[in-house]
């Protein structure tokens, strides 16, 4: 269940929660119950509110990944937020622990993914190949850990699993993602992978606003937060 705690930004139009390692966005196929219809029940207990609750998911965080999640509460803001996003006027950041140093502290990745629906799993391919989709994010390395490394990474397109995919193929695999290529799972079934951050101008009242979420308390990203 959702509590005050989760709550990260809370406005009569928007609400961010700090997703945790495991929750899903919205339902799939699992049938697990969802984080929409957590924050609903949230919202609905917390005004009071008779009937049906608007919420609007505006962006999705893979399952295993942790971090800032954004809904709309009206359908004025869902609209104007959509709008938003679209024209990537939504700014995301995001930290990911990393097996390997990366070839340069710093850099911009520039791939071309093609998702396989059956695996659930993007791999790097071809400009030239059939539904392959441009993807690019850039990265700066925040921290030396004792056996990892931390980056910020910033998104510039919002391909599936791009930044899993893309640091994997510079050989930088995220801790705990055996899916792309890290040599064992986490035991919670999560990676290091976390949104740290969301900047974006406020749809009703224009001013500029930065939301940022605390990561998951284990040992590993609390040795982070000492940058």
């Amino acid at each position: 269940m959702i509590t005050d705690t989760d709550i990260l930004y809370l406005d009569n139009h928007l609400i961010a929660i700090n997703k945790k390692p495991g929750q899903i966005a919205q339902s799939d196929k699992t049938g697990d119950t969802s984080l929409v219809e957590e924050v609903s029940a949230y919202i609905k207990q917390k005004f009071e509110k008779p009937g049906n609750v608007y919420l609007g998911l505006l962006h999705r965080i893979d399952r295993p990944v942790s971090g800032v999640l954004l809904f709309a509460r009206t359908s004025k803001a869902a609209e104007r937020m959509s709008a938003a996003i679209q024209q990537r006027a939504l700014h995301k950041t995001y930290w990911a622990v990393v097996k390997n140093k990366p070839p340069k502290d710093a850099d911009t990745l520039n791939h071309y993914l093609i998702k396989n629906e059956q695996q659930n799993k993007s791999y790097i391919t071809t400009a030239n190949k059939p539904n392959a989709k441009q993807a690019s994010l850039s990265y700066t390395l925040l921290q030396t850990l004792h056996r990892y490394y931390l980056l910020e990474v910033v998104i510039h397109t919002g391909r599936h699993h791009q930044i899993r995919a893309q640091l994997s193929a510079i050989g930088c695999p995220i801790k705990g993602d055996l899916k792309y290529g890290f040599d064992r799972s986490n035991t919670n079934g999560s990676i290091h992978l976390h949104a740290r951050s969301l900047s974006f101008i406020h749809p009703v009242t224009g001013v500029q606003i930065t939301i940022t979420a605390p990561p998951p308390s284990d040992p590993i990203w609390q040795a982070c937060l000492q940058v």
